[in-house]
């Protein structure tokens, strides 16, 4: 067995991207195992691996962990990614929330019925442009920091950049009227290990395609 990290999850983004992410940022190489068809996670669930008998799952420092936020909790912390006392924590986590909510509606999005996506985009871009941008435009210069919390690379940025990309791949221009965040996505972007995760053949994972939903939904359901 490697030393890397292992992640269980399908081939794609889902609840798992925000972990490559982090681990990607923080510079840590890591291995994935791809659930394919629906028996490959009932493995998981029968041999005991799943404790709540879902994924994502990450095998990491000899623990197999499950739940997004507790797994990038922990990656946080290992990795020096979750500010350097309890107040500057709070701050993360509380910023990483409200991105957490606005990251279901990016990646529910793609998984909807046709019928409901037109209703879904206008509501998800609404809440992107005003009630979660105008807030991170509102820190950072409140801040007037290069990063969002202390001044230095946190989750919260890895995970902000993230959200970002997501929302411009729906909607190009949706920083148009955030110059602070526009310039936040230069700098971050151009941070080594997450420039590197940006390039073509690495193990971001693209937007779903609408051939794949039905892939994904058969594992699952």
């Amino acid at each position: 067995m490697s030393g890397k990290p292992r992640l269980h999850y399908f081939n794609g983004r889902g609840r798992m991207e925000p972990i490559r992410w982090l681990l990607a940022a923080a510079g840590v190489e890591f291995e994935e195992s791809y659930l394919e068809k629906k028996e490959d996670l009932t493995k998981l669930q029968k041999d005991g691996s799943l404790l709540f008998q879902q994924v994502p799952m990450v095998e990491i420092d000899g623990m197999k962990l499950v739940q997004t936020r507790a797994i990038a909790n922990y990656i946080a912390t290992k990795y020096n990614l979750y500010g350097k006392d309890v107040k500057e924590r709070a701050l993360i986590d509380m910023y990483v929330e409200g991105m957490f909510d606005l990251n279901e509606l990016l990646m529910k999005h793609g998984y909807l019925p046709p019928q409901e996506k037109e209703q879904h985009f206008a509501n998800m871009m609404d809440k992107a442009e005003n009630r979660y941008f105008p807030v991170f435009e509102k820190v950072l210069k409140d801040h007037g920091k290069d990063f969002l919390v202390g001044n230095q690379l946190s989750r919260a940025d890895v995970q902000l950049l993230e959200i970002i990309l997501m929302a411009e791949e729906w909607k190009p221009d949706i920083l148009a009227k955030f110059p602070l965040l526009q310039s936040f996505k230069a700098r971050i972007s151009n941070i080594p290990t997450i420039k590197k995760f940006l390039q073509p053949g690495s193990q971001r994972k693209p937007l779903i395609r609408e051939e794949d939903v039905a892939k994904v939904i058969s594992i699952f359901y």
